[in-house]
This record gives structure tokens, sequence and C-alpha cells, in this order.
């Protein structure tokens, strides 16, 4: 490791894994948006990644010169992005593309470095920038392709997923007919009443998780009574059961009791999934919230009940927000049990729906755009959100 603390050295090596890096991002993206041939080359990669880490060193002057020389011997054919037949301003587009991230990434990861020997904090601080500038590319990528992919595939037709199935780039002369898979889905394949029942049933959901969960956090956190601890302990114990483990008794139980296949029994099951983990989140926050301010509320004459509602709910919105939050999700996307219990489309929720477009009789971009429909909302609500959910899963870790 000693060898490597040196400042070309260091440069080099990170130069070469992050222009590689770039290279294989930049040409996925390019053949992806264009349906051209893009691909990345690892011999190119490592001599212009070493060559342009070098540069890099000698701050914003090197920086430039490292840009310019790899967009050079990349419209040459000598670059880390290799092009087959591609148009002129696509493979532009795509060398400009490589250039400036390598050379931003790169200027970034050594700003700073000495060129000579290094100690140990500047080359694990080198190491450290460039595996968070690789991580961030990583599972951005991860996230982004396949949900590009699927909504890219839902704007197609038969005809175009026939010619070219691995072409995922947009046709945008079609106009509005680039939704024809949407609006058939809202208005033959009964899609809206799908989401109309995934709506209520999550609602419906999350009040029923919290009306049994503030009770039995608030009980585990404020209360002394035996098996208290145990009950605690005991409650992701609970939520650690796989639930396909407990399908086939729940099948049997609701075909018994006349519960299956109808919306009443997804909606009473569906909180047996999520109060177990609502509990555990809720009680941690309670623990949280000074003891003083509800025995004053005690003390000026409240009952136990009224302080819940006028003091410890108030104070807890955060937390009740996230939990709320995070059991919608967790209904809206629930896929086994509305699988396994509905069998009338009239009753289907939306991914009980989406399941049912997974035939050869219908054409794939009509399940893509399913699954569009059925993420979007999701997403929306939680980036809405989520600084509520991220108050509310930290707010009650620091004690008072």
């Amino acid at each position: 490791m000693n060898v490597l603390r040196h400042g070309y050295l260091t440069a080099a090596i990170l130069g070469i894994l992050w222009t590689f890096t770039v290279a294989v991002t930049v040409a996925v993206a390019m053949s992806f948006l264009t349906g051209a041939a893009f691909r990345p080359s690892l011999l190119f990669s490592a001599v212009a990644g070493a060559l342009a880490g070098v540069a890099c060193l000698w701050g914003r002057p090197g920086a430039g010169i490292a840009a310019l020389g790899l967009l050079a011997i990349g419209l040459v054919g000598l670059g880390p992005v290799q092009t087959g037949e591609v148009g002129l301003l696509s493979r532009v587009i795509g060398h400009v593309l490589a250039a400036a991230a390598t050379v931003a990434g790169l200027h970034g990861f050594l700003r700073g470095l000495p060129k000579g020997a290094l100690t140990r904090h500047e080359f694990e601080d080198a190491v450290i920038r460039f595996l968070t500038g690789f991580g961030y590319v990583f599972f951005t990528a991860i996230v982004a392709i396949p949900f590009y992919v699927m909504v890219m595939t839902s704007l197609k037709n038969q005809q175009q997923l026939v010619q070219n199935p691995l072409d995922f780039s947009i046709d945008l002369s079609r106009g509005w007919g680039l939704f024809d898979s949407y609006v058939e889905l809202l208005t033959v394949f009964n899609f809206a009443s799908y989401l109309w029942t995934s709506f209520y049933v999550a609602v419906l959901t999350v009040l029923l998780t919290l009306a049994f969960s503030i009770p039995g956090a608030y009980a585990v956190a404020r209360m002394r009574f035996r098996g208290a601890a145990v009950f605690s302990r005991g409650i992701l114990l609970i939520y650690m059961v796989p639930m396909i483990v407990l399908a086939l008794p729940i099948y049997i139980g609701y075909s018994m009791i006349g519960l299956r296949n109808s919306v009443l029994g997804i909606v009473l099951i569906y909180p047996v999934t999520t109060i177990p983990v609502a509990l555990y989140m809720l009680q941690g926050y309670f623990r949280g919230l000074p003891a003083e301010v509800e025995e004053a509320g005690l003390m000026d004459g409240l009952s136990r009940l009224a302080v819940i509602w006028k003091i410890t709910l108030p104070l807890s919105l955060p937390a009740l927000a996230s939990v709320s939050l995070y059991v919608f999700m967790i209904a809206w996307n629930e896929f086994l049990l509305a699988f396994m219990l509905l069998d009338d489309p009239s009753k289907f929720t939306l991914t009980r729906g989406i399941a049912s477009l997974n035939s050869s009789e219908i054409p794939r971009q009509h399940l893509m755009a399913g699954s569009v429909i059925a993420t979007v909302p999701i997403m929306a609500i939680f980036l809405g959100l989520e600084r509520f959910m991220t108050r509310g899963l930290t707010a009650g870790s620091v004690k008072g």
C-alpha cells in the first residue's frame, strides 16, 4: 500500500478506474437514448485515464488540457467510448459527455493532492472521494436504467418492439400516440378502478395501523406492566416471519369464513403485516418524548387518554407522518396476498391488475405502462413527503 502513496501513481490508477466507469456509463446511456452502437474500450480507457489523472494533478489548467485531449482522441476513434455507425451529432455528444464527466470527476477526486509522496490521510481521502463518486454512479444506474427501460418500452407500439426490442430510444414523431398504452389501460383494462382500489385500501390500512399501534406503542413506552419487556422485544419477531409461511393458512382460513376474493378481507389482513413495524417505530419515538410534559398534563387533571390526544400526538406528528408514509407504501406495493386472495377483476388492486397483464396475449408495452402507473404515484408521494419521513425516523433517536 505504501508503494501506491505517490501522487502520480495514485492519480494514474484512479484515472484508469474512473475513466472506464464513465465510459461504461456514457456508452450505456447513449445506446439507450439513441438506439445506436456505443461501447466502452478498456484499453483506451486505461491509457487515456492514466494520462488524464496525471494531468488533473496540475489543477484547472491540467484538467482543461485533459478534457480537450479526451475529446480529440474520442473524435478520431481512440477514446474511451467507441462508436459504430453513429450519426455525427450523437458521436460528438457522446464524446463531450465522456470527456466532461471524466475530467470533472478526476478534478474533484484529486483536488489538493500532492504530486510527490502522500501521507496516509491524503491517499485515503482521494480513494474515499473516488469510491463515493463510483457509488453514486453505480447505484443511480441500478435505479435509473430499469426505470428508463420500463418507461421507454411503455411508449412504443407492437411494431417497434418486434423490429428491435433493444431499441430504447423514443420516436417523438408519434405525438400523443406515444401514450396509447396508457389510454388503453385506463379505458379498456379497467386500471382506473385498480388505482382507486389500491388507494383506499392503502388509506384504510394506514388508519387501522395507527389506531392499533399508537395505544400499543404508548403502553410499551410509558406504562409499567408484567411482560412489557418481552412484548417490546417480541414485536419485530412477528414482522420477521416471512409472509409466504402464513400465505397458505390465511388462504384456507379466508376460504372457510368467506372473506376470500373480497376487498374487506384485504383491508383486514394488511394491518397484520404493518402493525408490528409501526409499533416498533412509534415506541422508540414515544420513549424519546419528555415524560415531564405528560406528567404536567396529568397533574392539571387530564386523563391518560386526554394526555395522549392533546400532548403526545401533537408532539409526535413527524413520527406519525413517517409511519403513515411507510405503511402506505407497504400496502400500495403489496402483491402476494392480493394475488392469492383476489380472483374477481372488479376487485383487483393495482399490483394484482399488473400481474394479470403478464400474458402472451397482451402486448408487453401494456405491462410496462401498468408498472409505470403503479410506480410514479408512490414515487411522487415519497419525494414530496420524504422530509417528514426522515425527520420522524431520526427525531426519536436522541432522548430528551
